[in-house]
Formats: structure tokens, C-alpha cells, sequence
């Protein structure tokens, strides 16, 4: 069986190197930000966007493309790269989300036709969108450009909380820009507009939301106003507005959003903008500065004047966005590998560092979850947003935190901001000023718990962690819910009163599914006993840590002949009529998939299972068919699906069962065959960055298993040096034979000394340190595999 793997290992490979036509090309890179290709991820469901923005930047300037239907985009993110049709770049954007998309707000249009019916009204995006050609596009970190058939030259550049935009249109065709201000991507519930001909200025607002709200009633809602303020370096030589169906020449003020319809989305026809044209003889080129702020016109104005002042160039700003992404990507230098994985790298990088994004202006201000105005204080400098809680928790945040302690400091302190502000409740995932309740468990908790173990403390931990507390611990109205399920359940923990009385969510209750919630909470409630811990709560570690062990409720040993699963369970105790193949009870994956998301117990759950030998027997068949080949995603709910959530720990499992050369192995395939440097090189969503932080632990040769913990599993690294700065003290990675199809360590050394674990405890994360590889094309099944080598595991005593 092992050398039809390694077979297939080099089969792949082989394939990998034959296969066509998709990469990007680019210049060589000599930068990490000349590494970055934006379009990575823009095809396959990545949902990515290729447009300008800064690392965590409030502001991202990007394409919104159309299948020519107005009221509906392209995919989530705006970008679609089979969808060479635009209608408009918009100001902000979020990055790799399902659902229908987020944000997308104010996009401003150039077009080559005089506005003589509503925009609005264009419901196949017919007249005023354009087609464009990928051969006329260039994106880079920072930058964006591309040539619409119209004959438009469009160029886009970002600062934090602004952008600069020039559009150069053609000679001898009318010249105007459409800003379409109630179309946000899910639309809108009002929307300002007002030009000023004397100060050659457009501003004005738009009031959205509605993130999934098609799918329930519950988000079916505003709970956030965008204020824009846009210089133009050019007098205005028409102006006019409209609303609905209607259009208003010579008009200067309009207001009125999209609705978000009877089923949260928009109606067409609905909705308001103004435009502005511009005269003169030959190709005209327009410089439009814009400032935002979500919490007035004035912070606006001020974030523009303070970033992006009067006589900046595009060069300079583009410039300067260029040397904010090689500070930020910079912070991972990495040598040698081929320069298609340098650009995979570097781009998983640059994703992993979009989100969560900047929210408090230039003077400290923004506006909270009470839809109140607020200013940071104390030891925070910044307010951040956009939180993919069930996403980002698993390795997207112990990334962040290891390279910028502060700034996850401030994120963790911007969710607890929205925990207080929203009446003590953490919501799973928050969208700039709401909550949207999206998803399943109580991911606050490992989240908060993942910053503190990677040294992120310059926050108050100690009233995070009580707020946290409660919440697990006192059942609320919303937790007692149906409202918004199963997607958008209220409630932070849905029928905790289960969880308190039954010790698991039972198979009917106000959850999305009972046996998946049951493991987020055992997760959540494992990185309370963590946060607990560290703050002196003994009796918390303690009543956190049983907690924890409340998977085994849902452990059925008798599930099917073959052996155990984790799976539904009625109230009474009783099992439903349970397959491995069922989703029921279950959050995007199957219970074949989610018998393994038990991180911090693998010892407890091996041990559920029959052994190491039984769990390594599930295992084998989980990540292959029958006949060997890889069952990596796409192959049925029986194996891994490694382009989702839920299956992002499980190739690091093998370290646990005395094999960690399968690990080395697996990880290695999933780089090779599911990574690419090409539009669909993301495999599946990658949600605000977190699919993307998994690449890069994984090329690095390390992973954060435990949630709340800051030991890392070990595979082997992609590249035959790395150097990860950091405070407290870089990481050196040293790995000469590294190589695509050279996976197997054969030794490795710790700070000069021979260490065979297949893992690293929790200090080398807190003080850096040097890690020199031997690598080879075959397994050593000999290191790591010791009984006593395997990494830790956290059994909670049985309640």
C-alpha cells in the first residue's frame, strides 16, 4: 500500500508539472509583494477579488463583474474570472465568503454613453457595464488595472481608508462615471448622493447588510452606513441623478435604496446614484480621490485628507501600498522552491492578511455594534471587523497573531468592543457594525483563546474571558431560539440548556445540527479551561475541561458494524438511524467527516475508536479509495474534504498514531494538486483568509492542531529555507533538500539538538527558534514514531 502512495505522490506531481495553460503569468519576482498574483482564487469558488486594497485595509477597491443580471453579482467577492463583463468597482469588499456576498459598496462606473435611462433600471447590465479582456487586466498587491472594451483605462490604487482612481476614456465618446450608490452587492435600505459642481465633489452614504439574509428572515436587515467623500481633479461638464426608474438630468442630489425584496434580494428597478461628465478634446484622464468612514462624512473627509491628500499622485500611492504589502508579507521571508510556489505562498499570505479589516478612522472613531459612535482607548490602536468566526478560529488567527502579536491584540479586543456593545453576546460572525449569526458553535471562545497562546495579551483578557464565561454558562431568550435557523441561529450558544442538562445538543433542538454543534462547543468550552488558565480561574479550568469530554455523549461505538461514529442523539438518549454518509446533525460535511474535529482529545478519540492501529485503518480510508488513489475533496461524504473547514486538521492526525510520515505525505499532495498558481488554485471558499493560512503553516511544515493551544504538529517544510520574523524572536526553518517531491523528514534538529517528535511545544512559539531538516523522497517511518513521541493531547475527565 505504501508504494502505490508514493506511486501516485510522484503521479501527481508528474501531472501537476504537465498541466496547461492556467497559471498567471507575471515578471519575476523580486519582492514578496511582486510574488502576489490577486487572481489566485478568483475561479473554483474561491470568491476572492483581485483589487486594491492594504494588509487589514478598511478600503478595497475592485471589480464587481456580471452574468447580466443587475441585482444579483457575479459570485461572492464581486469576481468572477469566467465573468468578463463589469458593472462597476466598488469600495469595499470581503474576501472568499459564501452566501450570495457582502459589502460591494458605492461602485463607480465609467462608460463611454449618455445616461438617458435609470441604471437601476438596466437589469441585464446591457447599457452601462462593459465587457473586458483578462489580456487587457493586471493585478497586483496594492494595484489593480484594466482596459474595458468601451475603450476605458481604468487604474486603482488603496491606502488604509482610502483609494485613488484614474480612468483615462477615449476620444470622441461621451465621458461620464456612474456612482451607483444603493448597489451594494445583497443591495440596500437607503442611499444618499450629492454632487458639489464648485468643489468637484461627490459624497454621500449607503445604509446596508443583509449578509446571507435570503436564507432567513433574521439578516434580512441594515446594521451599517458607508460614508463616501470623492475629489476630482477635473470640473464636472454634466451632472445628474436618478431614482428607480426615473433619471434627473442636470440634477445634483439623490437618495433611495434597492429594499432588500419580500426574500432578501433586491428587486429590480430599485435603487438611486448620480453621475458626473467630463469634456474636453482628446482622451480625457480623470483623478478621483475617495475617502470612507463608517461614521460620517466628516471622518471621511478627514481619512482622505489625512491619507491621501490634495496633489497625491496615483504613482506615490501605488508606490507606497506596494512597500506596505513587502513590510507585511516581508515578515515571512522564504528561499528557493519553484517561482510558481513562491507565488502560491505569497499569495496565500496576502489573503490570509485582508481580514479582519481596519473600522476606526484616522481620529480613533467608529461605530459600534449599539450603532453608537465610539473611539479606541487605552492600549488599543485600532478597531477591526469582519470576523468569519467558524472559519478563522482553526489556524487563520494563531497566523496572525504569531506575526503581529499587537495588531491581534486589537482584534481580540475589538470582538469583546462587540460582545459589550451588543448586550454581552459574541456573535460567530460579525460583519463591520452587525452580527449575522452565521454558522454554528460559539467560535468567540477559541478565537480569543487562540490570540492569548500566540502571545497576543495587550488586551483585557481577564473581562474578554468572563464575558465569555457567561455567556457559556447563562442561557439566554436568543439561545432558546429558532430565529434564523439553521443557518443563522440567534442565539450565541444555541440550547445551551441542553448542553447544561444533557451534556450534548441533542438531534431536535435550536441549533443547526446537534452532533456538529456538540463538537463546537466541546471546542469552545476546551479554550475556556485554556483562557481560564491563564487568567487564575481554577474552578473554571476545571468546569471548562469536563466540559470539554462532552463529545463523548454523542460517540455511538456501535454506530455501524465497521465501528464507531460521533452522530445524532435524541433527547431521551436514544440513536437515530445513522449511515457515515449522512449530513444530518451535521454543518457542511458529513459525520465521516466531523469524526474527526475532536482536536484537543485525538488521544481520547483514537482510543474511542480502538487504538492507534484502528484509527490509522479509518484514516487511510478516509483520505483514499479503495484502489489507493487520493480522496482529497470532491470524492463523496465518506472522505476528506479538504476545500472546507472541517477536514483542515485532519492530515495532521497521523502524527498522533505514531506515523507522522503520512502526514509529510498528505500535506505534501494537497500542496501539489489542490494549490495553484492559477485562478482556481484556492480549492473551495476561502473565508476571509482562513483556507489560505492553512497553505501557509503547511508549507512552513507546522500546524496549530489544539484550538487555544500553541503547540504545532510538524510535516515537513515545501521550501529549503524560511525565516519568520517576529517579536520575541524569529523562527529559522532550514530544509537544503526541500523539494517538491522530497515530503519525508528523516531527522531534525531543535536549536542545534536532535529532536524526533513530530511536534513542537508551546514555547518555541513564545521564543522562536531554529529548526534544520534532513529531507528525502522516501519515508523514515522510524522518527517520530516512538510511542512516547506523540504530540500532546488534552483527555478531560469523563462526566
Amino acid at each position: 500500500m505504501q508504494r502505490l502512495r508514493s506511486r501516485l505522490l510522484v503521479s501527481a506531481i508528474a501531472a501537476l508539472a504537465l498541466a496547461s495553460g492556467a497559471t498567471l503569468a507575471a515578471p519575476a519576482a523580486t519582492t514578496p509583494a511582486d510574488a502576489v498574483h490577486p487572481l489566485i482564487g478568483s475561479r473554483n469558488g474561491g470568491n476572492t477579488f483581485p483589487g486594491a486594497t492594504l494588509p487589514f485595509g478598511m478600503l478595497q477597491w475592485s471589480p464587481e463583474n456580471t452574468r447580466g443580471h443587475h441585482v444579483r453579482t457575479a459570485a461572492p467577492g464581486g469576481y468572477q474570472y469566467d465573468a468578463t463583463r463589469i458593472r462597476g468597482f466598488s469600495l469595499t469588499h470581503l474576501s472568499g465568503t459564501g452566501c450570495a456576498g457582502a459589502s460591494g459598496d458605492v461602485p463607480f462606473m465609467p462608460i463611454t454613453v449618455p445616461v438617458t435611462t435609470s441604471p437601476s433600471a438596466d437589469a441585464k447590465d446591457a447599457r452601462y457595464a462593459s465587457d473586458f479582456r483578462h489580456a487587457d487586466e493586471t493585478a497586483r498587491a496594492g494595484d489593480y488595472r484594466v482596459k474595458l472594451a468601451n475603450g476605458v483605462a481604468v487604474e486603482l490604487a488603496a491606502a488604509p481608508r482610502s483609494g485613488i482612481a484614474r480612468f483615462r476614456f477615449p476620444a470622441g465618446k461621451p465621458a461620464n462615471l456612474l456612482i451607483r450608490v444603493s448597489d451594494s452587492e445583497v443591495g440596500s435600505s437607503d442611499a444618499q448622493a450629492k454632487i458639489d459642481p464648485r468643489t468637484r465633489t461627490v459624497s454621500g452614504s449607503v445604509t446596508s447588510g443583509n449578509f446571507c439574509g435570503y436564507l432567513a428572515k433574521a439578516d434580512q436587515r441594515s446594521y451599517y452606513t458607508l460614508y463616501f467623500v470623492a475629489r476630482f481633479d477635473r470640473a464636472f461638464a454634466a451632472t445628474g441623478t436618478w431614482r428607480d426608474g426615473a433619471v434627473h438630468a442636470g440634477s445634483t442630489s439623490a437618495s433611495g435604496g434597492t429594499t432588500y425584496g419580500a426574500k432578501g434580494w433586491p428587486p429590480v428597478g430599485k435603487g438611486s446614484g448620480a453621475w458626473v461628465g467630463f469634456a474636453g478634446k482628446g482622451a480625457r484622464d480623470v483623478t478621483v480621490r475617495v475617502g470612507i468612514s463608517y461614521v460620517s462624512l466628516a471622518n471621511a473627509r478627514a481619512n482622505l485628507a489625512a491619507e491621501i491628500p490634495h496633489g497625491s499622485s496615483l504613482a506615490q500611492v501605488r508606490g507606497m501600498a506596494r512597500d506596505a504589502w513587502n513590510r507585511a508579507l516581508g515578515r515571512i521571508a522564504i528561499q528557493g522552491g519553484t517561482p510558481a510556489q513562491r507565488s502560491v505562498f505569497y499569495t496565500a499570505l496576502y489573503h490570509v492578511m485582508m481580514h479582519p479589516n481596519l473600522y476606526s478612522d484616522v481620529n480613533g472613531e467608529y461605530r459600534g455594534f449599539d450603532q453608537m459612535t465610539h473611539r479606541v482607548h487605552g492600549a488599543q490602536q485600532a478597531q477591526y471587523a469582519n470576523f468569519s468566526g467558524w472559519d478563522i478560529y482553526r489556524s487563520h488567527l494563531q497566523l496572525v497573531t504569531l506575526l503581529e502579536p499587537k495588531r491581534a491584540s486589537d482584534i481580540a479586543q475589538s470582538l469583546f468592543n462587540q460582545a459589550r456593545q451588543n448586550h454581552g453576546k459574541w456573535d460567530r460572525w460579525t460583519h463591520n457594525s452587525g452580527g449575522t449569526h452565521v454558522m454554528s458553535g460559539d467560535p468567540s471562545a477559541p478565537a480569543v483563546a487562540d490570540i492569548v497562546a500566540f502571545g497576543g495579551r495587550d488586551f483585557d483578557v481577564k473581562a474578554a474571558y468572563a464575558s465569555l464565561k457567561h455567556a457559556a454558562t447563562t442561557v439566554t431568550a436568543q439561545d432558546l431560539s429558532d430565529a434564523g435557523c439553521n443557518v443563522e441561529c440567534v442565539g450565541q450558544r444555541p440550547s445551551l440548556d441542553q448542553w447544561l442538562k444533557l451534556h450534548y445538543i441533542a438531534a431536535k433542538s435550536h441549533a443547526w445540527g446537534g452532533a456538529g454543534e456538540t463538537l463546537e462547543d466541546a471546542t469552545a468550552d476546551f479554550a475556556l479551561s485554556q483562557l481560564a488558565a491563564y487568567t487564575g480561574d481554577a474552578e473554571g479550568h476545571a468546569n471548562f475541561l469536563t466540559r470539554a469530554g462532552y463529545w463523548r455523549n454523542l460517540f455511538n461505538p456501535h454506530a455501524t458494524p465497521e465501528g464507531g461514529y460521533i452522530q445524532n442523539r435524541n433527547a431521551d438518549g436514544s440513536w437515530p438511524a445513522f449511515t457515515p454518509s449522512t449530513d444530518d446533525g451535521f454543518v457542511e460535511g458529513s459525520a465521516a467527516v466531523y469524526l474527526w474535529m475532536v482536536p484537543f482529545d485525538v488521544h481520547g478519540l483514537f482510543d474511542a475508536l480502538g487504538g492507534k492501529a484502528a484509527a490509522t485503518r479509518r484514516l487511510d480510508a478516509f483520505f483514499h479509495h479503495k484502489d489507493g488513489r487520493w480522496a482529497l475533496t470532491d470524492a463523496g461524504p465518506l472522505h476528506a474534504e479538504l476545500n472546507n473547514e472541517p477536514s483542515v486538521e485532519t492530515p495532521w492526525l497521523y502524527g498522533y498514531a505514531g506515523q507522522p510520515w503520512k502526514t509529510q505525505e498528505a500535506v505534501r499532495i494537497v500542496e501539489n494538486t489542490l494549490w495553484k498558481d492559477a485562478p482556481d488554485g484556492i480549492p473551495g471558499n476561502d473565508d476571509l483568509g482562513e483556507m489560505s493560512s492553512w497553505y501557509v503553516w503547511a508549507a512552513l511544515g507546522m500546524y496549530p492542531e489544539i484550538p487555544g493551544r500553541a503547540e504545532l504538529v510538524l510535516g515537513s517544510p515545501l521550501f529549503p529555507h524560511a525565516v519568520i520574523h517576529r517579536p520575541g524572536g524569529d523562527i529559522v526553518i532550514d530544509a537544503p533538500q526541500a523539494a517538491t517531491n522530497a515530503p519525508y523528514v528523516q531527522a531534525l534538529k531543535v536549536d542545534g539538538v536532535a529532536h524526533d517528535k513530530p511536534w513542537l511545544p508551546a514555547d518555541f512559539v513564545q521564543h522562536g527558534g531554529r529548526l534544520d531538516y534532513t529531507l528525502g523522497t522516501q519515508p523514515d517511518t522510524r522518527w517520530g514514531s516512538a510511542a512516547d513521541a506523540a504530540p500532546p493531547s488534552f483527555q478531560p475527565p469523563r462526566s
